[in-house]
């Protein structure tokens, strides 16, 4: 196999044992013989070719074979990183893939360790969420079998309570089955044009009750005289902006507003602005939002209920549909969701 990378090496080590070998012969023969030029040329090229030859012979039989196991050592540690590269014996290179497999690694390691510590937070938060209301049914239909079933007040009212658990497990697990169907692909999107307009106003009904109890007025920013047509799927599209108006409810004020804007922002996008005054989010936890049952309160806002999984739909939602979502927020002021969608032609 040829190694050119030590030809350079061969060449200059050859030419300076060459250099002082003639030197050393010049001033020999000059002391004892006559020197004739002609040999003294045949010598030195005899000496660079025999120098040449053995230093490369020791490069490719020395060195070589000895980086050659290096290479071996670190495929085995990574099939795909070295294998298709020629291996050298410039010391440079070598380490140069040496140190940029040791940052990857190091980096993967990092990864991993990022993964396991959310793995794990998330696995506390699967068996709390779950436990929870299953420990409330099972109180309720241990109580009520212990006797209170005989009362006809407190057998009804247990019953509607552990009803209410019941469908928080289904909420949860529906929720959870939504977002691994996303995450995996699973979930088909089927484009369907639209007029956000009417479907923005059609989620402002489904949930008027509920704001009403809070005070909370829902409304657009201003009177479109023009429906506004986008491309997405519409269901998906009425579960995104029920969850984020839900979500505006839940953490608004009493007589607080919530406020939804669709703005043209380049020629085949608009972006859907849901904003209120809300209690606001802190800055430390806003990278955090779309992780799955990440609690901004980790006491207090289980009060409010909900699986804990809304903001994570959104997000795998609107990354289907090639789009992006953002978020702003000021702690104690309010905040402001918003997500682009393909504006129909």
């Amino acid at each position: 196999m040829e190694i050119r990378k030590t030809y350079k090496f061969a060449f200059k080590t050859a030419l300076y044992i060459t250099i002082v070998l003639t030197l050393a012969m010049s001033v020999f023969l000059y002391v004892f013989y006559t020197i004739s030029w002609v040999n003294m040329l045949l010598f030195t090229l005899f000496c660079y070719a025999l120098s040449f030859g053995v230093i490369q012979y020791r490069v490719q039989n020395f060195i070589y074979k000895r980086v050659k196991k290096i290479y071996a050592d670190l495929t085995l540690l990574e099939s795909t990183t070295f294998r298709k590269k020629r291996i050298t014996t410039d010391m440079a290179t070598l380490t140069q893939e040496i140190d940029k497999y040791a940052r990857d690694k190091k980096i993967e390691i990092e990864t991993l360790k990022v993964r396991e510590e959310y793995r794990k937070e998330f696995l506390g938060n699967v068996s709390h969420e779950l436990k929870t209301p299953l420990f409330t049914v099972q109180g309720y239909i241990e109580t009520l079998i212990d006797g209170a079933a005989n009362d006809k007040k407190i057998r009804e009212k247990y019953l509607d309570r552990a009803n209410k658990g019941v469908e928080r497990l289904i909420y949860i697990v529906r929720d959870l089955d939504m977002i691994t169907k996303l995450e995996a692909g699973d979930v088909r999107i089927e484009i369907e044009t639209f007029n956000i307009l009417e479907l923005i106003e059609s989620v402002f009904d489904l949930l008027e009750m509920k704001a009403a109890k809070k005070r909370i007025t829902l409304t657009l920013d201003k009177r479109y005289s023009q429906p506004i047509l986008v491309k997405a799927e519409k269901e998906k599209i009425q579960q995104v902006l029920t969850n984020l108006v839900v979500n505006s409810i839940k953490y608004g004020t009493e007589k607080g507003t919530t406020e939804i804007s669709v703005e043209n922002l380049i020629k085949n996008k608009v972006i859907v602005r849901v904003t209120d005054n809300g209690e606001g989010i802190e800055k430390e936890n806003i990278p955090r939002l779309f992780e799955r049952f990440y609690r901004v309160d980790k006491t207090g806002s289980r009060k409010v209920g909900g699986s804990g999984l809304g903001l994570s739909i959104v997000k795998h939602i609107i990354e289907a549909h090639d789009e992006n979502i953002y978020v702003e927020s000021e702690f104690g002021v309010g905040s402001e969701f918003s997500f682009t969608l393909e504006k129909s032609k």
